[in-house]
């Protein structure tokens, strides 16, 4: 399997990274270490989380995926076999990238992963009401501390990364070595239209989310009738169940056919051949989900499937 950089932080990943938004929400802690050791026991290694993980469950107040994982890499001993990645800026305790705030989260988030050091440390979303020059520079300072490798962000506009590694550029200060949009073959205009040539020219890695459209690029919601099959996921994918969105799923169905795979497989390796992607985010709630997901790493689509992939998506 091959191993891309993450940016120019000299971090390498393999192509296909682990959503932890799942652990403590639909996946126990038992299923969740199931998953973890069946993930690094494939050859893998970049596992995504953030510190608001996973608030939004009733009966939660978030940290639990970090939680989870740090109890996890306790008891597995595999701290060197995974690359953490993790985010501030979204969750109420730690709201925003004020100094102060990214200093107080970095240090609970190595808290509860039981970590000396964050492998990925990214910015979860913009906050315009801090200077970008004070929030790399917090950046910086934990860098200079050990407590952090590297540095991303997540959700940034084009506009808004540029001027992030133009002031990088012109200060001295770490730059955003990876950026996390909303990237896949249904959600494709966000990202392609101005990203896409930023980060392609500056070298930046790119760790997509929702890469399976919140499941949608499975084939497994094909109609309102499907949308009942996941209490956590059902209602985020009604938005795709149009005619475009069948379309996909026809051409994915048969590309699949094909390939011998499944079209999750192929969405997936759609992305991974994609230029400049460094690894598409996928999560699962069982083994056997996982390892149809982990599969898509050995599927090499043609020049020809993906060019009949990009026209059924209208492009």
């Amino acid at each position: 399997m091959t191993t891309r950089t993450l940016g120019q932080s000299g971090i390498e990943v393999k192509p296909l990274a682990f959503g932890g938004n799942v652990f403590g929400w639909s996946a126990d802690e038992a299923t969740s270490f199931a998953l973890l050791d069946a993930f690094v026991g494939a050859g893998l290694n970049l596992v995504d989380t953030a510190d608001m993980y996973s608030s939004w469950v009733k009966g939660n107040e978030g940290g639990e995926s970090e939680a989870i994982i740090g109890r996890w890499l306790r008891r597995s001993r595999k701290r060197d076999d995974v690359v953490i990645a993790t985010k501030v800026a979204k969750w109420d305790r730690h709201r925003g990238l004020a100094p102060k705030t990214i200093q107080a989260s970095a240090d609970d988030s190595l808290k509860r992963l039981g970590v000396e050091r964050i492998d990925l440390y990214q910015a979860h979303e913009e906050d315009p009401s801090v200077p970008i020059e004070e929030t790399l520079g917090a950046f910086s300072r934990l860098i200079e501390q050990g407590k952090v490798r590297a540095i991303g962000a997540s959700n940034y506009s084009a506009a808004s990364l540029a001027a992030a590694l133009e002031t990088s550029a012109k200060h001295g200060l770490p730059r955003y070595e990876t950026l996390q949009p909303e990237y896949n073959l249904h959600d494709r205009a966000g990202y392609e239209a101005a990203l896409e040539p930023l980060v392609r020219e500056h070298g930046v890695g790119v760790i997509s989310y929702y890469s399976l459209a919140s499941g949608f690029l499975t084939g497994k919601y094909r109609g309102e009738a499907d949308l009942g099959k996941s209490s956590a996921r059902g209602q985020g994918v009604a938005k795709y169940l149009d005619e475009r969105g069948r379309r996909i799923l026809a051409k994915l169905d048969d590309i699949a056919s094909r390939r011998g795979a499944t079209p999750a497989q192929v969405a997936l390796a759609w992305l991974i051949a994609r230029p400049g992607i460094s690894a598409p985010i996928a999560s699962a709630t069982s083994v056997a989900q996982l390892e149809e997901l982990v599969a898509a790493t050995s599927l090499v689509l043609s020049g020809i499937d993906i060019a009949e992939l990009d026209v059924a998506s209208g492009y």
